[in-house]
C-alpha cells in the first residue's frame, strides 16, 4: 500500500523534533571492540621488560658473571671461575714482563723495545683469548636463547684442556739449563707416572712449544662447531 506524505514511517521516530533522523538502537550483538591485544596489561609489560633486561649484559666484563648465572652446568660454572682466574694471572704476568722489559731497555733503541713489547702482547693474546673464548661463547648462546647443557659441558672441557696445554707448553719451552738470579738452574728430571709425557715434551724443540696450546685451541674450535 502506498503511504502518503504524512503517514508514519516505521524507520523514523514519530517525535516531531526528530522525525527526519533515524533512531539509533543498540542491538545485543553490538559490543565494544577488544583492544587488549594492542594494549597489554601493565603486569605483562613489566614481565617483558624485566626479561629483556636480564638477558642483556654490559660488554666483555659483564659476559663473565652472566655466563656463570645462565649456565645450568656446574662443570661449566667451575670453568668460568678457573678460566677467569687463569686469564687474569696470565695478563698480570705479561704486564709485569712488559714493565720489566721497559725498565731494562732504558737507553736502548726504540725499535727494539717496540718489537719486544709487540711480541709480549701477541703471546698474551695467544694465551688469554682461548681461555676466555668458552666463557664468552656460553654467554652469547644463552643470551640468544640457545640453552644446551651438553654444549656448556663440552666447551668447558676444552677450556680445561687449554689450561693444561699452557702448562705443558711451558714444560716444553724449558731449556736443559738456564740462569735464574745469577745462578745456573737445571730443569728437573722426568720422573713419576707422567715421565713419558715429560720426556716427550723435553724432546721437542724449544721453539715448537706453541704447537701444544695451538692443538688444544684447534680441539676447542672443533667442539664448538660440533655442538653449535
Amino acid at each position: 500500500m502506498d503511504r502518503g506524505p504524512f503517514d508514519a514511517d516505521p524507520y523514523y521516530s514519530t517525535d516531531c523534533d526528530s522525525r527526519l533522523w533515524p533512531v539509533a538502537t543498540a542491538t545485543p550483538d553490538q559490543t565494544e571492540p577488544d583492544t587488549s591485544r594492542f594494549n597489554p596489561a601493565p603486569s605483562q609489560q613489566r614481565v617483558v621488560t624485566d626479561t629483556t633486561a636480564d638477558d642483556a649484559y654490559g660488554g666483555f666484563l659483564g659476559a663473565i658473571p652472566y655466563a656463570f648465572r645462565a649456565s645450568g652446568s656446574r662443570f661449566c660454572r667451575l670453568y668460568v671461575v678457573v678460566g677467569t682466574v687463569v686469564a687474569g694471572l696470565v695478563t698480570l704476568v705479561f704486564a709485569l714482563g712488559v714493565v720489566t722489559l721497559i725498565g731494562r731497555s732504558v737507553g736502548n733503541p726504540g725499535g727494539l723495545l717496540t718489537s719486544a713489547r709487540t711480541f709480549y702482547v701477541v703471546v698474551a693474546l695467544f694465551a688469554v683469548v682461548p681461555l676466555l673464548a668458552p666463557i664468552l661463547s656460553v654467554a652469547r648462546r644463552h643470551r640468544h636463547g640457545r640453552t644446551d647443557a651438553r654444549y656448556d659441558r663440552a666447551i668447558a672441557a676444552t677450556g680445561f684442556l687449554f689450561v693444561l696445554s699452557l702448562y705443558l707448553g711451558l714444560v716444553a719451552s724449558m731449556p736443559p739449563s738456564f740462569e735464574l738470579d745469577g745462578e745456573t738452574v737445571t730443569r728437573p728430571a722426568a720422573e713419576g707416572l707422567f715421565a713419558p709425557v715429560i720426556e716427550l715434551l723435553y724432546a721437542m724443540p724449544e721453539s715448537a712449544w706453541p704447537t701444544v696450546p695451538a692443538a688444544a685451541g684447534a680441539v676447542m674450535l672443533l667442539v664448538h662447531r660440533r655442538y653449535r
